[in-house]
Protein backbone atom coordinates (compact mmCIF):
# COMPACT_ATOMS: atom_id res chain seq x y z
CA UNK A 1 0.00 0.00 0.00
CA UNK A 2 1.58 3.33 -1.21
CA UNK A 3 1.16 6.30 1.44
CA UNK A 4 -1.14 8.96 0.51
CA UNK A 5 0.15 12.09 -1.14
CA UNK A 6 -0.89 15.00 1.09
CA UNK A 7 -0.42 18.98 -0.11
CA UNK A 8 -0.62 21.85 2.51
CA UNK A 9 -0.92 24.90 1.04
CA UNK A 10 -0.22 28.36 2.94
CA UNK A 11 1.02 31.69 1.92
CA UNK A 12 3.75 31.52 5.01
CA UNK A 13 5.89 28.92 6.10
CA UNK A 14 6.06 26.39 8.77
CA UNK A 15 2.87 28.48 9.29
CA UNK A 16 -0.66 26.78 9.46
CA UNK A 17 0.13 22.69 9.24
CA UNK A 18 3.98 23.29 8.51
CA UNK A 19 5.18 21.41 11.41
CA UNK A 20 2.73 18.31 10.74
CA UNK A 21 3.61 18.82 7.22
CA UNK A 22 7.16 18.01 8.04
CA UNK A 23 6.07 15.42 10.72
CA UNK A 24 4.16 13.36 8.62
CA UNK A 25 6.84 12.96 6.00
CA UNK A 26 9.69 12.28 8.48
CA UNK A 27 7.29 9.65 10.15
CA UNK A 28 6.49 7.40 7.23
CA UNK A 29 2.90 8.54 7.41
CA UNK A 30 2.56 10.48 4.18
CA UNK A 31 4.38 12.09 1.06
CA UNK A 32 3.64 15.55 2.29
CA UNK A 33 4.83 18.58 0.62
CA UNK A 34 4.21 22.37 1.60
CA UNK A 35 2.92 24.49 -1.43
CA UNK A 36 4.14 28.20 -0.31
CA UNK A 37 5.43 31.51 -1.52
CA UNK A 38 8.23 32.07 -3.24
CA UNK A 39 10.19 33.79 -0.37
CA UNK A 40 9.35 31.76 2.14
CA UNK A 41 10.04 29.07 -0.04
CA UNK A 42 13.88 29.98 -0.42
CA UNK A 43 13.86 31.08 3.21
CA UNK A 44 13.46 27.53 4.10
CA UNK A 45 14.92 25.63 1.45
CA UNK A 46 17.59 24.14 3.50
CA UNK A 47 14.39 22.64 5.46
CA UNK A 48 14.12 20.12 2.62
CA UNK A 49 12.52 20.31 -0.99
CA UNK A 50 9.68 19.16 0.16
CA UNK A 51 8.76 22.87 0.29
CA UNK A 52 7.03 24.26 -3.02
CA UNK A 53 6.58 27.57 -4.51
CA UNK A 54 3.52 28.73 -5.86
CA UNK A 55 3.09 32.41 -7.51
CA UNK A 56 0.09 34.35 -6.58
CA UNK A 57 -1.41 35.82 -9.61
CA UNK A 58 -0.25 39.42 -8.94
CA UNK A 59 0.08 41.16 -5.77
CA UNK A 60 -1.26 39.79 -2.69
CA UNK A 61 -2.17 43.20 -1.57
CA UNK A 62 -2.69 46.20 -4.12
CA UNK A 63 -2.79 49.60 -4.30
CA UNK A 64 -6.01 50.10 -6.09
CA UNK A 65 -7.67 47.43 -4.22
CA UNK A 66 -11.76 47.35 -3.59
CA UNK A 67 -12.01 48.33 -0.05
CA UNK A 68 -15.30 45.96 0.37
CA UNK A 69 -13.74 43.11 -1.31
CA UNK A 70 -9.99 43.08 -0.98
CA UNK A 71 -9.61 40.00 1.31
CA UNK A 72 -11.55 38.22 -0.96
CA UNK A 73 -9.17 39.69 -3.83
CA UNK A 74 -6.62 38.63 -2.18
CA UNK A 75 -7.64 34.88 -1.78
CA UNK A 76 -8.50 34.92 -5.35
CA UNK A 77 -4.76 35.77 -6.19
CA UNK A 78 -3.61 33.54 -4.02
CA UNK A 79 -6.47 30.76 -5.33
CA UNK A 80 -5.38 31.47 -9.08
CA UNK A 81 -1.58 30.98 -8.25
CA UNK A 82 -2.38 27.72 -6.28
CA UNK A 83 -4.17 25.98 -8.91
CA UNK A 84 -1.59 26.78 -11.47
CA UNK A 85 1.00 24.96 -9.37
CA UNK A 86 -1.18 22.46 -8.26
CA UNK A 87 -2.07 21.24 -12.08
CA UNK A 88 1.89 22.11 -13.34
CA UNK A 89 2.36 18.99 -9.83
CA UNK A 90 -0.18 17.07 -10.87
CA UNK A 91 0.94 15.84 -14.35
CA UNK A 92 4.11 14.25 -12.73
CA UNK A 93 2.90 13.36 -8.87
CA UNK A 94 -0.01 12.11 -8.05
CA UNK A 95 -2.31 14.04 -5.64
CA UNK A 96 -4.54 12.56 -3.20
CA UNK A 97 -5.67 15.63 -0.75
CA UNK A 98 -5.02 19.55 -0.89
CA UNK A 99 -5.15 21.07 2.62
CA UNK A 100 -5.16 24.70 1.91
CA UNK A 101 -5.43 27.38 4.85
CA UNK A 102 -9.33 28.92 3.92
CA UNK A 103 -7.72 32.60 3.01
CA UNK A 104 -4.03 32.33 3.09
CA UNK A 105 -3.96 29.12 0.64
CA UNK A 106 -7.43 29.71 -0.82
CA UNK A 107 -8.91 26.56 -2.33
CA UNK A 108 -11.89 27.62 -3.99
CA UNK A 109 -11.18 27.36 -7.32
CA UNK A 110 -9.86 23.99 -6.97
CA UNK A 111 -13.14 22.07 -6.57
CA UNK A 112 -13.82 20.10 -9.75
CA UNK A 113 -10.39 21.23 -11.83
CA UNK A 114 -7.99 18.93 -9.87
CA UNK A 115 -8.12 15.22 -9.24
CA UNK A 116 -7.50 15.09 -5.47
CA UNK A 117 -9.77 15.71 -1.49
CA UNK A 118 -10.01 19.02 -0.89
CA UNK A 119 -9.95 20.14 2.93
CA UNK A 120 -10.39 23.23 3.77
CA UNK A 121 -9.05 24.36 7.10
CA UNK A 122 -11.37 27.96 8.06
CA UNK A 123 -10.31 29.49 11.91
CA UNK A 124 -13.76 31.13 12.31
CA UNK A 125 -16.37 31.83 9.36
CA UNK A 126 -16.26 35.84 10.20
CA UNK A 127 -15.58 38.55 12.81
CA UNK A 128 -19.77 38.91 12.73
CA UNK A 129 -19.46 35.49 14.48
CA UNK A 130 -16.53 35.17 16.08
CA UNK A 131 -17.65 38.63 18.08
CA UNK A 132 -15.91 41.86 19.67
CA UNK A 133 -16.32 43.78 22.12
CA UNK A 134 -19.65 46.73 22.13
CA UNK A 135 -17.09 49.57 23.71
CA UNK A 136 -14.63 49.01 19.94
CA UNK A 137 -17.06 47.98 17.51
CA UNK A 138 -16.31 47.89 14.22
CA UNK A 139 -17.37 50.49 11.52
CA UNK A 140 -20.63 50.21 9.07
CA UNK A 141 -17.48 49.54 6.54
CA UNK A 142 -15.97 46.76 8.31
CA UNK A 143 -18.93 45.02 8.87
CA UNK A 144 -19.51 44.68 5.50
CA UNK A 145 -16.40 43.93 4.14
CA UNK A 146 -16.93 40.93 6.55
CA UNK A 147 -19.62 39.69 5.04
CA UNK A 148 -17.63 38.84 1.73
CA UNK A 149 -15.61 36.85 4.14
CA UNK A 150 -18.07 34.87 5.75
CA UNK A 151 -19.44 34.38 1.84
CA UNK A 152 -16.06 32.77 1.09
CA UNK A 153 -15.90 30.54 4.26
CA UNK A 154 -19.89 29.26 3.82
CA UNK A 155 -18.22 28.68 -0.05
CA UNK A 156 -15.75 26.57 1.45
CA UNK A 157 -17.58 24.77 3.86
CA UNK A 158 -20.50 23.43 1.62
CA UNK A 159 -18.05 22.54 -1.37
CA UNK A 160 -14.84 21.36 0.50
CA UNK A 161 -14.82 17.56 0.81
CA UNK A 162 -14.15 18.23 4.74
CA UNK A 163 -13.46 21.34 7.15
CA UNK A 164 -11.46 21.51 9.96
CA UNK A 165 -11.45 23.75 12.27
CA UNK A 166 -9.62 24.40 15.48
CA UNK A 167 -12.34 24.08 18.46
CA UNK A 168 -16.00 23.25 19.01
CA UNK A 169 -16.19 26.57 20.06
CA UNK A 170 -15.51 27.78 16.53
CA UNK A 171 -17.46 24.32 14.71
CA UNK A 172 -20.29 26.17 16.29
CA UNK A 173 -19.95 29.59 14.88
CA UNK A 174 -21.51 28.35 11.65
CA UNK A 175 -24.54 27.49 10.60
CA UNK A 176 -26.23 24.18 12.03
CA UNK A 177 -26.92 23.25 8.06
CA UNK A 178 -22.94 23.29 7.36
CA UNK A 179 -21.80 21.49 10.66
CA UNK A 180 -21.61 17.97 9.68
CA UNK A 181 -19.17 18.92 6.99
CA UNK A 182 -16.75 19.88 9.70
CA UNK A 183 -14.34 18.31 11.86
CA UNK A 184 -12.72 19.63 14.82
CA UNK A 185 -9.11 19.33 15.11
CA UNK A 186 -6.33 21.55 17.25
CA UNK A 187 -2.90 21.56 15.41
CA UNK A 188 -0.41 19.12 16.91
CA UNK A 189 2.93 20.59 19.22
CA UNK A 190 5.99 19.31 19.21
CA UNK A 191 6.94 19.55 23.17
CA UNK A 192 9.68 17.14 22.96
CA UNK A 193 11.61 19.63 20.90
CA UNK A 194 11.12 22.44 23.75
CA UNK A 195 14.22 23.28 25.53
CA UNK A 196 12.86 23.07 29.36
CA UNK A 197 13.98 26.32 30.98
CA UNK A 198 15.97 25.78 34.13
CA UNK A 199 13.97 26.60 37.35
CA UNK A 200 14.80 29.95 39.38
CA UNK A 201 17.43 29.06 41.38
CA UNK A 202 15.31 28.92 45.00
CA UNK A 203 12.83 26.71 42.99
CA UNK A 204 14.99 23.82 42.84
CA UNK A 205 13.66 20.77 44.43
CA UNK A 206 10.74 22.48 45.76
CA UNK A 207 7.06 21.09 44.82
CA UNK A 208 5.44 24.56 46.16
CA UNK A 209 5.80 27.28 43.87
CA UNK A 210 8.37 28.69 41.12
CA UNK A 211 10.36 31.21 44.09
CA UNK A 212 11.34 30.33 47.00
CA UNK A 213 10.32 31.60 50.55
CA UNK A 214 10.00 35.51 50.83
CA UNK A 215 9.92 36.17 47.44
CA UNK A 216 6.93 37.67 45.41
CA UNK A 217 4.32 35.71 43.40
CA UNK A 218 4.29 36.43 39.81
CA UNK A 219 0.40 36.88 38.01
CA UNK A 220 0.88 36.91 34.22
CA UNK A 221 -0.81 37.57 30.91
CA UNK A 222 0.66 35.71 27.67
CA UNK A 223 -0.78 35.96 24.54
CA UNK A 224 0.27 37.22 21.05
CA UNK A 225 -1.36 41.00 20.79
CA UNK A 226 -2.36 42.66 24.43
CA UNK A 227 -6.14 42.49 22.82
CA UNK A 228 -9.56 43.23 24.10
CA UNK A 229 -10.75 39.63 22.42
CA UNK A 230 -7.40 38.17 24.59
CA UNK A 231 -8.60 40.08 27.71
CA UNK A 232 -6.14 41.91 28.01
CA UNK A 233 -8.04 44.51 29.89
CA UNK A 234 -9.75 42.01 32.04
CA UNK A 235 -6.25 41.14 33.24
CA UNK A 236 -5.06 44.70 33.76
CA UNK A 237 -8.54 45.45 35.88
CA UNK A 238 -7.82 42.61 37.99
CA UNK A 239 -4.16 44.08 38.56
CA UNK A 240 -5.36 47.34 39.65
CA UNK A 241 -7.75 46.02 41.84
CA UNK A 242 -5.05 43.91 43.59
CA UNK A 243 -2.94 46.45 43.76
CA UNK A 244 -5.53 48.67 45.42
CA UNK A 245 -6.05 45.79 48.44
CA UNK A 246 -2.11 46.03 48.87
CA UNK A 247 -1.26 42.69 47.29
CA UNK A 248 2.24 42.28 46.92
CA UNK A 249 3.36 40.45 43.99
CA UNK A 250 4.75 40.69 40.46
CA UNK A 251 3.04 41.58 37.40
CA UNK A 252 4.15 41.24 33.87
CA UNK A 253 2.07 40.83 30.56
CA UNK A 254 3.86 39.00 27.45
CA UNK A 255 2.73 39.81 23.87
CA UNK A 256 2.72 43.10 21.24
CA UNK A 257 1.09 45.94 22.21
CA UNK A 258 1.48 47.53 18.19
CA UNK A 259 -0.95 45.31 16.46
CA UNK A 260 -4.09 43.73 17.20
CA UNK A 261 -5.24 41.00 15.55
CA UNK A 262 -8.82 40.21 15.92
CA UNK A 263 -10.83 43.34 17.46
CA UNK A 264 -11.28 47.06 16.49
CA UNK A 265 -10.16 48.58 19.73
CA UNK A 266 -6.99 50.47 18.12
CA UNK A 267 -9.13 52.38 15.88
CA UNK A 268 -11.46 53.70 19.22
CA UNK A 269 -8.59 54.22 21.09
CA UNK A 270 -6.92 56.56 18.55
CA UNK A 271 -10.05 57.94 17.76
CA UNK A 272 -10.99 58.88 20.96
CA UNK A 273 -7.35 60.56 22.27
CA UNK A 274 -7.60 62.18 18.90
CA UNK A 275 -4.41 60.14 17.74
CA UNK A 276 -1.97 61.15 20.62
CA UNK A 277 -2.95 57.72 22.02
CA UNK A 278 -2.36 54.81 19.26
CA UNK A 279 -1.98 51.36 21.15
CA UNK A 280 -4.82 49.91 23.64
CA UNK A 281 -2.11 48.89 26.32
CA UNK A 282 -0.93 52.59 26.49
CA UNK A 283 -4.67 53.43 26.70
CA UNK A 284 -5.49 51.06 29.36
CA UNK A 285 -2.44 52.17 31.09
CA UNK A 286 -3.83 55.92 31.72
CA UNK A 287 -7.30 54.52 32.33
CA UNK A 288 -5.14 52.18 35.10
CA UNK A 289 -3.21 54.34 36.89
CA UNK A 290 -2.01 51.66 40.06
CA UNK A 291 -2.09 48.77 36.88
CA UNK A 292 0.42 51.14 35.15
CA UNK A 293 3.31 51.60 37.67
CA UNK A 294 3.56 47.34 38.46
CA UNK A 295 2.60 45.22 35.17
CA UNK A 296 5.82 44.94 33.41
CA UNK A 297 5.82 44.86 29.61
CA UNK A 298 8.52 42.70 28.13
CA UNK A 299 7.57 43.19 24.45
CA UNK A 300 7.75 40.43 22.09
CA UNK A 301 10.39 38.53 23.11
CA UNK A 302 12.82 35.64 21.34
CA UNK A 303 11.02 32.51 21.39
CA UNK A 304 13.94 31.03 23.79
CA UNK A 305 14.03 34.39 26.05
CA UNK A 306 10.16 33.85 26.01
CA UNK A 307 9.60 30.06 27.09
CA UNK A 308 12.68 31.00 30.12
CA UNK A 309 10.48 33.64 30.97
CA UNK A 310 7.28 32.39 31.44
CA UNK A 311 9.00 29.84 33.45
CA UNK A 312 8.76 32.11 36.49
CA UNK A 313 5.14 33.11 36.28
CA UNK A 314 3.30 31.59 39.17
CA UNK A 315 -0.26 32.74 38.00
CA UNK A 316 -0.98 32.84 34.39
CA UNK A 317 -4.91 34.87 33.80
CA UNK A 318 -6.28 34.12 30.55
CA UNK A 319 -9.48 36.02 30.50
CA UNK A 320 -10.25 35.37 27.44
CA UNK A 321 -13.13 37.03 25.71
CA UNK A 322 -13.19 36.16 21.83
CA UNK A 323 -11.26 33.17 20.70
CA UNK A 324 -11.61 30.26 19.05
CA UNK A 325 -8.15 28.89 19.40
CA UNK A 326 -4.84 29.85 21.17
CA UNK A 327 -1.71 27.78 20.41
CA UNK A 328 0.20 29.96 22.96
CA UNK A 329 -2.31 28.94 26.25
CA UNK A 330 -1.91 24.96 24.98
CA UNK A 331 2.40 25.84 25.23
CA UNK A 332 1.64 27.32 28.67
CA UNK A 333 -0.24 24.04 30.30
CA UNK A 334 2.36 21.99 27.95
CA UNK A 335 4.79 23.50 30.34
CA UNK A 336 3.07 22.96 32.96
CA UNK A 337 1.75 26.70 34.32
CA UNK A 338 -1.00 27.48 36.38
CA UNK A 339 -3.62 28.61 34.63
CA UNK A 340 -7.05 30.78 35.32
CA UNK A 341 -9.40 30.81 32.45
CA UNK A 342 -12.87 32.02 31.93
CA UNK A 343 -15.66 28.96 32.45
CA UNK A 344 -16.95 29.53 28.83
CA UNK A 345 -15.74 29.32 24.83
CA UNK A 346 -13.07 28.07 23.98
CA UNK A 347 -10.87 27.75 26.95
CA UNK A 348 -13.25 25.70 28.78
CA UNK A 349 -11.95 23.16 26.06
CA UNK A 350 -8.85 23.07 27.15
CA UNK A 351 -9.18 23.44 30.78
CA UNK A 352 -11.08 20.76 32.85
CA UNK A 353 -12.26 22.93 36.73
CA UNK A 354 -9.91 22.19 39.39
CA UNK A 355 -8.06 19.57 37.71
CA UNK A 356 -5.31 20.97 35.05
CA UNK A 357 -6.53 24.97 36.26
CA UNK A 358 -9.62 27.05 37.30
CA UNK A 359 -12.85 28.07 35.22
CA UNK A 360 -14.34 31.18 36.69
CA UNK A 361 -17.27 33.50 35.71
CA UNK A 362 -17.56 36.47 34.52
CA UNK A 363 -17.05 37.97 37.81
CA UNK A 364 -14.24 40.22 39.10
CA UNK A 365 -14.85 39.36 42.94
CA UNK A 366 -14.56 35.35 41.40
CA UNK A 367 -10.71 35.72 39.68
CA UNK A 368 -9.75 38.37 42.84
CA UNK A 369 -10.34 35.33 45.29
CA UNK A 370 -9.57 32.72 43.35
CA UNK A 371 -6.18 34.25 42.86
CA UNK A 372 -5.50 35.44 46.30
CA UNK A 373 -6.75 32.04 47.25
CA UNK A 374 -3.58 30.53 44.35
CA UNK A 375 -1.05 32.69 46.02
CA UNK A 376 -1.27 31.46 49.65
CA UNK A 377 -1.48 27.79 48.02
CA UNK A 378 1.78 26.92 46.09
CA UNK A 379 0.66 23.22 46.17
CA UNK A 380 -2.34 23.47 44.64
CA UNK A 381 -0.45 25.49 41.80
CA UNK A 382 1.83 23.04 41.72
CA UNK A 383 -1.08 19.82 40.97
CA UNK A 384 -2.64 22.12 38.83
CA UNK A 385 0.78 22.76 36.80
CA UNK A 386 1.61 18.84 36.89
CA UNK A 387 -1.64 18.19 35.52
CA UNK A 388 -1.84 21.31 32.84
CA UNK A 389 1.38 19.35 31.59
CA UNK A 390 0.49 15.96 30.96
CA UNK A 391 -2.51 17.03 29.81
CA UNK A 392 -1.61 19.37 27.12
CA UNK A 393 0.96 16.54 25.93
CA UNK A 394 -0.89 13.62 25.86
CA UNK A 395 -3.69 15.45 23.50
CA UNK A 396 -1.97 17.75 21.68
CA UNK A 397 1.85 16.36 21.20
CA UNK A 398 2.54 15.76 17.94
CA UNK A 399 2.62 12.36 18.23
CA UNK A 400 -1.03 11.99 19.13
CA UNK A 401 -2.79 14.38 16.06
CA UNK A 402 -0.83 13.31 13.32
CA UNK A 403 -2.98 9.93 13.44
CA UNK A 404 -6.37 11.74 13.78
CA UNK A 405 -4.78 13.95 11.00
CA UNK A 406 -4.71 11.08 8.82
CA UNK A 407 -7.90 9.87 9.37
CA UNK A 408 -9.49 12.92 8.90
CA UNK A 409 -7.62 13.39 5.72
CA UNK A 410 -8.83 9.32 4.65
CA UNK A 411 -12.09 10.61 5.59
CA UNK A 412 -12.06 13.32 2.85
CA UNK A 413 -10.72 11.31 0.42
CA UNK A 414 -13.73 8.77 0.73
CA UNK A 415 -15.85 11.49 0.82
CA UNK A 416 -14.69 12.77 -2.48
CA UNK A 417 -14.96 9.44 -3.70
CA UNK A 418 -18.56 9.10 -2.55
CA UNK A 419 -19.27 12.18 -4.31
CA UNK A 420 -17.70 11.87 -7.79
CA UNK A 421 -18.59 7.75 -8.14
CA UNK A 422 -14.52 7.22 -7.91
CA UNK A 423 -12.91 4.78 -5.72
CA UNK A 424 -10.75 6.33 -2.96
CA UNK A 425 -7.15 5.19 -2.37
CA UNK A 426 -6.51 3.13 0.79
Amino acid sequence: MSKPVIVFVGAVYPGQFGHLCDYLRETGQAQSFFLTTPGHMERNRARGNHILGFQPDGPIISDDRYYYSAKVERSARIGRGVLNALTAMRKHTRIDAVVAHSLWGAPHFLYDEIDAAIISYIEFPSFRAHGWDPAYPPDLAQRITDRNTEMLNFHQALNSDLVICPSQHAKNMFPAALRSRIEVQLEGFDFAAMAEPDPPASDKGSKGGKRGKGSKPVIGFAARDLSSAKGFETYVRLVDTLVERGVDAQFVAFGGAEEVTYGYEQQAVKRQHGGKVTTFRDHLMLAYPRAAKVIEFPGKLPYDAFASRIAWVDIFLYPLKFGVANWGLVEILGRGGCVLAPDRGYAAELIQDDINGRLLPDDNEAWIAEILALMDDPARRYRYGQKARSMARAQYDLSVVAPRYMALFRQAMSNRAARTGRPARR
